[in-house]
């Protein structure tokens, strides 16, 4: 693997399946998406049936707070079992050390372009203030991290749903490596439609040996060189996943000599790098669903909460204020205004407000619990019965590397790179042993 250390990446062993596998049953999206909405994954099920998929290499989410760990431990040796079989069985092929340039077409958007690499674990860090050059956006909660560095650790292979983003106002990355291929008329590695309403992925292989390959590398180091705080990453989407493939190789390098760390597979985890600046990269909140409470519970607790805060609930957004929508099925939406804020941002005064429910002896244990939801639509169909909706404001991302670098990190699940439908699809692969 051709390792570049001033810049934090790597040139893998980049598997994807052989000809004649039917991609659009093989890829599937985040395993951290539709997490609440159980129907979508039936669906995936449905569609995938007994063709190979990269659903039986990862365990999606949503099963996470509806089977016992005896089913979750069964679904985890599955996973190791089928990452094998399709090792022995053929199914993947091997293009050779280098990374994927892609662009994926939804109906918001009809270009979003990225690259697939490898990014050193040993340069990135999830915590908040440090100074590496990979630094997550985000707070990380440590019990989101088990489950997945338990598929790590049993699995010979990695999946890649981490987004990280780059600060590139002019492109000179991602876009200008594309331009090239598209000018020589290369021929696309895969090109398929996506399942549901996801849209259309086509990726470009380029060996570490081109010039394409080289021009990427050396633009990305002039980004490092202007960066005023020598950040070069920031993790957009899969905060936790990242975190996760930090942990797992905590956990074994110490077990390896010198020479064995560096260029182990298990150093490097595969990602997609995509220019905060494409105009097909959009930033939506991550909105909240608290299960088992009313709307009006929730209000009356928020403005308890928030009574040192000018806090008032309204049925429009009063300027200079933090301003929240409260949704529930049946009625006309309402606005949680808050004055003097706790929080610089939104997001992070709400969630301050449903971290303080957990303490909340009043309560008396009902059974409420928070889910952090990707889209408006999805928030609204589940905001019913005793379940109250949490519309937050848009994230600004011009300012966006700035913010990281002087406030470290975001509260946790404060945005996301546009809507549940546009994530990130398994595709890709790569050894970790």
């Amino acid at each position: 693997m051709k390792v570049f250390d001033n810049i934090a990446l790597a040139a893998p062993q980049i598997m994807l399946p052989k000809e004649g596998t039917d991609l659009q049953k093989w890829a599937v999206i985040a395993c951290d998406q539709y997490t609440s909405e159980l129907d979508y994954w039936k669906e995936v099920e449905a569609n995938v049936g007994d063709a190979p998929s990269t659903l039986r290499l990862i365990l999606p989410e949503v099963y996470l707070g509806i089977e016992s760990e005896e089913q979750i431990t069964e679904r985890l040796k599955n996973i190791a079992k089928t990452a094998s079989e399709y090792i022995e069985g053929g199914i993947w092929k091997t293009l050779g050390e280098g990374a994927i340039l892609v662009d994926r077409a939804t109906s918001l958007h009809p270009s979003r372009k990225g690259l697939i690499a490898a990014i050193d674990l040993e340069q990135y860090s999830f915590e908040p203030g440090n100074k590496e050059k990979i630094r997550a956006t985000e707070g990380t909660v440590l019990s989101r991290i088990p489950p997945r560095v338990r598929i790590r650790a049993n699995s010979p292979v990695e999946l890649p749903h981490v987004m990280l983003l780059i600060d590139d106002p002019e492109d000179t990355v991602i876009g200008e490596a594309l331009k090239t291929l598209e000018e020589r008329n290369s021929k696309p590695a895969y090109d398929t439609d996506l399942f549901g309403r996801s849209g259309h992925i086509k990726g470009y292989f380029v060996n570490a040996e081109t010039d394409v390959f080289d021009k990427i590398t050396n633009n990305l180091a002039e980004l490092l060189d202007r960066s005023e705080d020598k950040m070069l990453f920031a993790v957009g989407d899969g905060n936790h996943s990242l975190a996760s493939a930090k942990a797992h190789w905590d956990n074994i390098k110490d077990d390896l000599d010198i020479k064995e760390r560096g260029d182990h597979p298990a150093r490097f985890a595969l990602v997609e790098i995509v220019n905060i600046h494409d105009k097909g990269l959009d930033f939506e909140p991550i909105h909240r669903v608290v299960f088992g409470m009313n709307r009006d519970t929730l209000v009356k607790k928020a403005l308890e909460y928030f009574k040192d805060n000018e806090a008032s609930v309204d049925d429009k957004k009063i300027d200079g204020a933090q301003s929240i929508v409260l949704v529930t099925e049946g009625a006309d939406d309402i606005v949680l205004n808050i004055k003097k804020a706790p929080h610089t941002l939104a997001v992070g005064s709400i969630q301050m407000f449903l971290d303080s429910l957990s303490s909340d002896t009043t309560l008396d244990g009902s059974g409420i619990e928070v889910d952090y939801i990707h889209g408006e639509d999805s928030v609204r169909s589940l905001s019913k019965d005793s379940n109250t909706g949490i519309l937050l404001p848009d994230v600004k991302k011009d300012a966006f590397f700035a913010t990281i670098a002087k406030e470290g990190v975001f509260p946790r699940k404060t945005f996301s790179m546009g809507e549940a439908f546009e994530k990130r699809f398994y595709l890709e692969a790569k050894m970790i042993r």
